[in-house]
């Protein structure tokens, strides 16, 4: 009895190979949506700062 080994340069994309696709697609896109879900406050408080007018240099 001989034993052949089936292979096929030609292999279409199994749906093993397909279904994981979309399970990574459909991670990243909820993973999107619950980070935008997420509600930072903006920074109320300005930042300033007074500069003096020696450190100005005037270039010519």
């Amino acid at each position: 009895m001989q034993f052949t080994k089936n292979t096929t340069k030609g292999k279409v994309i199994s749906m093993k190979f397909i279904s994981k696709i979309l399970i990574v697609i459909f991670l990243i896109i909820f993973g999107f949506i619950l980070i935008n879900q997420i509600n930072l406050p903006a920074p109320v408080k300005q930042i300033e700062k007074i500069i003096p007018n020696e450190n100005f240099k005037t270039i010519k």
